[in-house]
């Protein structure tokens, strides 16, 4: 395929070229063999690595990691993660040293949650079971000596999106609502008609065409739940959504659709931090030792410390 040449920056150059493969026969495989990645995670001297089961609402049970740093205080506060990957793919390594790192730097726990994927679990499965996995961490918050005043939410991505949907149906639900939401380049609209959308037709790592697969495989049924639990700028309210970090990479068909939930959300007086990158294209964190990464991760941590209301650095 003949790609447009973008100006990205030379740090993610490599990556300029990498689109996931999504063919549906594949996709079982890929799944398989990323799935092994969870089971390798393994304690250290600086962190604890837990793992949990955690019942769901339809009766199923779904991994999650707990990242314990070494030297931390109790109550403590929790981050729930939950990783990108079109709704489809497994959390990469990337994802898990990213977690670790939240943990070690943001002083805090970090659940790293395992939700069903489709296209086998599709719509409403993933948000049901980051939503339970919330629940969990809140009625088990004295056993794992989490404060459950302090259990924000995050992810990249489809993650990103799964984080606010999760805020969502807090509220709609009458469940404490998280203190924070951390979207990293995150979905938040079907809409093909964003500048961004239209653009990128063939940026890396992912773009319109990627986007209208993964939907494919997502979304099987229109009427299969709330349609603001599919996309997040359907809501007809973001009232009482807690404060959100929103961070964009440049070259990413999603760019503009953050940029519109930041908007949506401040216009229903919600705080919202919103970063918009240069010279990135979507996924860029995978490129963990690029200054413009290591950057984004400092605004993050610092995100997380000021909603976990941690003033010493």
């Amino acid at each position: 395929m003949k790609r447009t040449k973008y100006p990205i920056h030379p740090d993610f150059k490599k990556w300029e070229h990498v689109n996931p493969p999504l063919n549906r026969a594949f996709l079982p495989v890929m799944q398989k063999l990323m799935g092994t990645l969870f089971v390798k995670e393994k304690s250290s001297d600086i962190i604890n690595v837990s793992r949990f089961k955690i019942d769901t609402s339809d009766g199923s049970r779904i991994r999650a990691l707990l990242f314990t740093p070494a030297k931390i205080t109790t109550p403590a506060p929790c981050l729930i993660y939950y990783h990108g990957g079109g709704f489809v793919l497994p959390a990469a390594p990337h994802h898990f040293s990213l977690a670790r790192e939240y943990a070690l730097k943001a002083l805090c726990m970090v659940l790293f949650v395992d939700y069903r994927l489709a296209p086998k679990f599709a719509f409403p499965i993933a948000p049901e079971d980051c939503f339970d996995a919330y629940q969990w961490v809140l009625n088990q918050a004295e056993e794992l000596e989490i404060d459950p005043s302090l259990v924000a939410v995050g992810g990249d991505s489809a993650g990103g999106e799964l984080a606010t949907v999760v805020c969502l149906m807090a509220r709609n639900r009458g469940v404490r609502i998280p203190c924070a939401q951390m979207l990293i380049y995150p979905v938040t609209t079907r809409g093909l008609e964003t500048e961004s959308m239209k653009k990128y037709i063939d940026t890396p790592m992912c773009n319109n065409k990627d986007m209208k697969k993964y939907a494919r495989f997502y979304i099987q049924d229109e009427n299969a739940g709330k349609r603001e639990y599919m996309f997040p700028m359907e809501a007809v309210s973001l009232d009482d959504l807690p404060p959100a970090y929103i961070e964009t990479a440049e070259f990413d068909c999603l760019r503009d659709g953050g940029i519109q939930y930041a908007e949506r959300l401040k216009q229903f007086n919600v705080s919202v931090e919103l970063h918009n990158t240069v010279g990135t294209i979507h996924g860029f964190d995978i490129e963990r030792s690029s200054s413009i990464v290591r950057e984004c991760v400092e605004r993050r941590v610092a995100f997380l410390r000021k909603a976990f209301r941690q003033t010493e650095f």
